[in-house]
Formats: C-alpha cells, structure tokens, sequence
C-alpha cells in the first residue's frame, strides 16, 4: 500500500483507538477464541501472552484486545451498525408498528404501505427516523461495547476450562447484561418514536414529540416501555449474540474448507452477514409477542400489559406482524454484523467468531 494511501486512510479512524501499552491479560476469553489449538499457540508464540492488533494504516501503533481501546472501537462499531441500519429499515418498521396498532386499517404489508402511501406521500414512511437514529445509535453503543466486555468478565470469572465448556452460557449472559444498560438509553427514543408514527398529527419528529410527549406523560412515561422493551429485547439480544457466535463457528467448521485466517476479508465479512441474517430470523420469533406490547402501551396513554393481551389475544401477539419482522430483522441483524465486522476489520481488528490462533494472535494486515 502506498504511504499516501496509508496516511489517507489514518486519518479516518480516530487516534484515541490505538494504543502502545505493553501488556495486558486476556485470561479465560483467549480460550473460548482459540480452543483446542491453544497449546500449539503457546509453543509457537513468545512468552507473554499479549494479544495486539495494528493500526491498518501505521504498523507502529496496535489495538490492544481488551483495552480501553479495543471497548471503544467496538462501541463506535455499535453505534455505525445499529443506528444507520434501523434508520435505513424506517418505513418497515412504520408500517409493523401500524399493523400491530390497527390491523383493521392496516391489514397486509402491501395495503400498508398502500395507506400510508395515500395519507401522508412519500415523506411519511421516514417519519420518525431522528429518533430511531439516535435512539438505536445510543443502544448499539451500549449492546456491542457492553457485550465484549461482559463476555471477557464472565470468562475471567469462569476460568479458562469452564469459559470453555460452557462459552455458549457466557455468550447469554454477556449479552443480557449489555442489553439491560442498552435499553435504558434506547426507551425515552422508542417511546416517542412509536408515538410519531402510529398517531398522524401527534408531531413531526424527536424535536417537537419528546417535549410533547413529557408535557402529556410526564418523564416516567418515557419509561413506561421499559418492562416491556427488556421483555423484547434481552431474549432478541441473546438469541442474536449467541445463534451468532455458534452459526460462525459452524459455517468456519464445516462450510469453508479453509481456517479463517486463511480466507480473505470479504469472505470473512459475508460470513457475518449471512451468520448475522439466519441469527436475526430466531431474534425476530423469540423477541415478537413482547415487541407487538411494546407498540401497544407506547401507542396509548394509560394502557396496561392486559389491556394488550385481552384487545390483540395471545394469538395475535405472537403472529400480529410477525412476517414483515421476520425480514425486517433478519436482514436488519445481517447487517448490523456486516458492519460492525467491517468496522473492526477497517482499525485492524478481527471479525467475530470463529476466530483461529493466527487471527488473534498474528498482527492484522489489512
């Protein structure tokens, strides 16, 4: 690569992501990542047991896994994959919200689209995209950052036999746990958001909903999805973290013929997303009865749990929208992987999942 294309490209990525620091323990994570290979690493690999990671565009400067550092390039990989993505998906998610809101107006996805389409033109299918924006940029920061450090903290605790035997147990509880934080700073945006696009008239967007919204609610009613959106979020999260990890590792293990550090970075990348995909169609079943709750309560002022279940039935809630979610968010999480594996690879990090000696332990070449 030539050094005007490097010095391009490094002045891309924020310098605050590299670090130089001479060492740090990567402990039980290390032996979920390599696995059996681990005591061929150790004969071949220097004494310490450093795990480093350089800058794309200056060899020089590294990525140390589990720094500061490496946190911060996987939240910011969050933010990029979460917020554009369910940006870009807004009309879906109008239409879903409208459907679960008022079948009888509502009924098919194509009539949906059609209504919407007729009352409000072009412009209505992204309304309410600000605070999906940022609601979902401030909720990936938290679900992807929170998730890598979870899952190293839990190793730790677990020891390297028992992070191992049970790495899948890890990977629900490290997602879990970041998914808790992740929906306290999503909610306030969720709840206005809903309100915005299944109530024409309420208000154009986050500027004028969120004021009005705590004028009529007050700022508890911000919360008042929280339960619900826990109910709907935590099963998604660890059915998406978890199916994932386990979908990569057996697409490495007896789809490719080749180990991972041998397939080049787009190969590495299509992996995700198609990993990232399948993950999001289970995401999208487990996680629907409580996401058809979530529309319902944000929807009217005053409304209970039973209230939904007695107007939609147990049967509309787990079937109410269902298909649209289930590509909605199955190419939704294919791409939210994609990109934030993108990211990663962009700092010189590697991909998620699957990972094999070389591609943790060799320095990244980009």
């Amino acid at each position: 690569m030539a050094l005007s294309e490097r010095s391009s490209r490094q002045s891309l990525i924020p310098s605050f992501l590299y670090s130089s620091a001479a060492s740090h323990k990567t402990l039980a994570l290390d032996k979920i990542m390599l696995g059996s290979n681990l005591n061929t690493l150790s004969e071949r690999s220097s004494p310490t047991r450093n795990v480093f990671v350089p800058s794309p565009s200056e060899p020089t400067k590294k990525i140390e896994m589990y720094s500061p550092q490496f946190y911060a390039a996987c939240t910011f990989g969050g933010i990029l994959s979460c917020g554009l993505t369910h940006m870009t998906v807004t009309p879906l998610d109008l239409v879903k919200c409208n459907m679960q809101i008022d079948p009888a107006k509502y009924k098919t996805i194509s009539s949906g689209f059609g209504v919407l389409l007729k009352e409000q033109g072009i412009r209505g299918f992204f309304r309410g995209w600000v605070p999906t924006l940022l609601g979902y940029s401030a909720q990936g920061a938290c679900k992807f950052g929170f998730y890598e450090f979870f899952k190293k903290y839990y190793s730790d605790i677990a020891g390297p036999e028992y992070a191992t035997k049970y790495k899948t147990l890890i990977y629900l509880a490290g997602s879990a746990s970041a998914e808790v934080i992740a929906d306290i700073a999503l909610c306030p945006f969720e709840a206005v958001k809903v309100r915005v696009q299944t109530q024409p008239g309420f208000a154009r967007g986050l500027s004028d909903g969120l004021p009005k919204f705590v004028k009529s609610e007050g700022y508890a009613g911000l919360y008042k999805g929280l339960v619900p959106l826990w109910g709907r979020q935590i099963p998604y999260t660890m059915m998406k973290f978890a199916s994932f990890e386990t979908i990569v590792e057996y697409i490495y293990k007896y789809a490719i013929p080749t180990s991972k550090d041998q397939c080049s970075k787009s190969l590495q990348l299509g992996v995700s997303f198609a990993g990232g995909y399948v993950a999001g169609v289970f995401c999208a079943i487990v996680s629907h009865p409580a996401d058809n709750l979530v529309s319902f309560l944000n929807n009217a002022k005053g409304a209970t749990v039973g209230d939904a279940v007695k107007k939609l039935g147990l049967w509309g809630l787990f079937t109410r929208g269902l298909p649209l979610r289930i590509v909605m968010i199955g190419t939704l999480t294919g791409a939210q992987w994609g990109i934030y594996d993108a990211f990663k690879v962009f700092v010189g990090l590697p991909t998620t999942g699957g990972v094999t000696p070389a591609a943790a332990t060799e320095l990244a070449k980009v």
